[in-house]
């Protein structure tokens, strides 16, 4: 039971310091072995740290990979927020251009509604003082003209439906 405990505890470092004992021959082995074994300890808690800190540090990194991807879809997001808020702000302008266009249309439908009656409701007078129009003070009048021969065979010859095509 003993020799179980000691190699479970003592087997491996006890093991390689009586070889490296065997292997340096000093003046004191006791004293010697009791140093190595010491320094044997420090170096597997030393060992042990390192190898903690070793796995903190790939849980630390594994930690940023995951918070630079994180950081990454938080930019994409970003920026596809930001053009989705272009294009609606694009399309907000947009019905904004195309308001003022119908407003335009309709404010020059009306003014030329208000141009149109305002012309029917003005006299000839009024009208015909703007520039380009035709002087109507000076149209003489002249006197009916008379209906000629051929226009009044014509018409008897169509009344007693005669009709001749003269040439």
């Amino acid at each position: 039971m003993e020799s179980r405990y000691l190699q479970k505890c003592l087997g491996t470092c006890l093991t390689q310091g009586l070889a490296e004992v065997a292997r340096i021959r000093p003046v004191d082995p006791i004293e010697y072995l009791g140093l190595w074994i010491y320094k044997y300890k420090e170096n597997m808690t030393m060992e042990q740290l390192r190898q903690k800190e070793m796995a903190d540090l790939e849980h630390e990194r594994e930690l940023a990979v995951i918070e630079q991807e994180m950081m990454e879809r938080l930019k994409a997001e970003e920026l596809l927020f930001q053009q989705q808020q272009l294009a609606f702000q694009l399309e907000l302008e947009m019905q904004e251009k195309e308001r003022q266009s119908i407003e335009e249309l309709q404010r020059a439908q009306e003014e030329l509604e208000k141009d149109v009656t305002s012309d029917t409701s003005k006299t000839l007078a009024e009208i015909s003082d703007r520039y380009g129009a035709p002087n109507l003070s000076r149209v003489e009048e002249l006197d009916e003209p008379m209906l000629s021969d051929v226009s009044i065979f014509t018409k008897v010859c169509c009344e007693k439906q005669f009709c001749f095509v003269l040439f």
